[in-house]
Parts: structure tokens; C-alpha cells; sequence
């Protein structure tokens, strides 16, 4: 049996309507991309329906297990921002069992193809990462809205899960696996996880599977500055490291030694 791998077609298909822009003609071929390649991260199935045009925040959602997405797609790889929609709409949402999960596609304009696709899990949207923009000017159409930039370097890599990389589709079950992984942080409160971000952060900055303790202390001034009102970090530190070991992210080693579980 073929893996899914197999048969992901990155090439866009022509769309039926005729547009004259490009910004219009390159929507309409990553939007029909998906809902005819893509597949659900979180359930794996290949059921992904669109959205009415003009959704506040989604764009697809699984018709199997019914999480929605939001699809941002461009030309040049994504940097450290990505421009959202209204920003309090966006902030009341973090919270919501249905706020969407980001797709975020880059793709080849003259051979019409996917280059990269990752997706950032929504347990992984804190306030944090959320941007205000200045308001529209008041000689635009839409004078005094206020929209929001989502913080890319703000996230931790373990929650970019990348579906193609450089031309390339990852197996799917590598996908799914990388998915389930961090699935433990929807079960907690937004405070909570945006400490449990931060400490995944700094072992991933770390750059090794295998870590101390006084590696991550050497972190404590920046988790300082970050919860000013926190007068407790390095035993704070202790406990979202316990919690991660708990949760499988982790593993112990030793006394003051951790191993990340791939």
C-alpha cells in the first residue's frame, strides 16, 4: 500500500474561476490545494472542507474530528511575524475550544507548487504570541481597525510541525506523531501554558537532546524579565520541567539531568 507520502501532489491545480489578479488566482490555488491534498494533522484523514468565504478567523475545517484551520499562504518563506486578522477578536478566541489551528503555506509561482507547509497547533497561540498593530489610519477604508501579527519566533520549534519541507513531503505518520506530542498543553490554562512554552523554549535553544538542570536555571534572568511577577523562577523552572517529564516530553536521566523524547 502506498504511504500518503506517495501520492501528495505539490503542483496547484488551474481554478475554474477566472481571475485577473494575481494575489486572487494564487488564493484560489492554495485554498484548493488543501482541500485537495491536504489531511487533518490531528486525525490524519484527507477531509478537509472549506469554510463560507469571509469567515471571521477559519478558513478549513476537518469533517471528521472538527478542528479548524486557518490558511496563510505567500510567496517567500514566512519570517518573523505574520500579519492576522482583528486583534481582539484574535485575543478572545486564545481560549476557545474552536479557535483555529495556522496553516502556513510558501509556494513557487512559476511551477505552481508547494514549497513548504507547516502547521502551528492552536495550544500553542498564548497571548504572548499575539501582536497589536497600530490602528488603520483615519484616511483609510477601514480607519481606526486594529489588526494583529502572530509572533513565529515566539513559538517553540516543537510547534511548527512541518507537512512538506523544502519540496519534500514528510511521512505523515512523523506528522501525526510530532502532532500528539504536544497535545497535553490543551488541557491547560492559557497562564499556564505560556510558562510551559517558555521553559520548551529554552530547551530547545539549548540545542541538545540531553540537559541539566543549571542549563535551564542559566535561563532565569529571561523568565524574570518576561513574569515580572513571578519572585519564585527557579523553583517555577523545577516544576514545568517535572510536568513536561510527566507528560512524555521529557525523559530523567539523573538527578538534575533530563533527555528530550523524540
Amino acid at each position: 500500500m502506498l504511504s500518503y507520502s506517495a501520492h501528495m501532489k505539490l503542483g496547484f491545480e488551474e481554478p475554474q474561476t477566472a481571475y485577473t489578479s494575481g494575489t486572487q488566482k494564487a488564493r484560489a490555488w492554495t485554498e484548493a490545494w488543501v482541500g485537495a491534498q491536504a489531511y487533518c494533522p490531528n486525525c490524519g484523514r484527507s477531509n478537509m472542507a472549506q469554510f463560507p468565504n469571509n469567515s471571521p478567523l477559519a478558513d478549513f475545517f476537518c469533517t471528521s474530528c472538527s478542528e479548524e484551520f486557518e490558511l496563510k499562504s505567500q510567496k517567500k518563506a514566512f519570517g518573523a511575524k505574520v500579519a492576522d486578522g482583528a486583534y481582539g477578536t484574535k485575543c478572545e478566541r486564545l481560549a476557545a475550544s474552536n479557535n483555529p489551528n495556522l496553516l502556513l503555506m510558501n509556494y513557487d509561482r512559476d511551477t505552481r507548487s508547494v514549497i513548504n507547509l507547516f502547521v502551528v497547533p492552536k495550544h500553542f497561540f498564548v497571548r504572548d504570541i499575539i501582536e497589536q498593530r497600530k490602528p488603520l489610519a483615519a484616511t483609510a477604508r477601514r480607519a481606526g481597525w486594529v489588526g494583529s501579527n502572530i509572533l513565529l519566533d515566539r513559538v517553540p520549534e516543537s510547534g511548527k510541525i512541518h507537512i512538506v519541507q523544502n519540496r519534500v513531503v514528510r511521512a505523515k505518520q512523523v506528522v501525526l506523531q510530532e502532532w500528539s506530542r504536544t497535545l497535553f498543553l490543551r488541557k491547560e490554562s492559557l497562564d499556564a501554558r505560556g510558562w510551559l512554552i517558555e521553559v520548551l523554549k529554552c530547551v530547545e535553544s539549548l540545542g541538545k537532546p540531553e540537559f541539566t538542570l543549571d542549563d535551564v536555571y542559566a535561563f532565569d534572568r529571561h523568565l524574570s524579565l518576561l513574569y515580572p511577577g513571578n519572585q519564585n523562577v527557579r523553583p517555577k523552572i523545577r516544576q514545568q520541567l517535572q510536568f513536561l517529564r510527566d507528560q512524555g516530553f521529557l525523559e530523567f536521566v539523573s538527578r538534575g539531568r533530563y533527555r528530550l523524547k523524540t
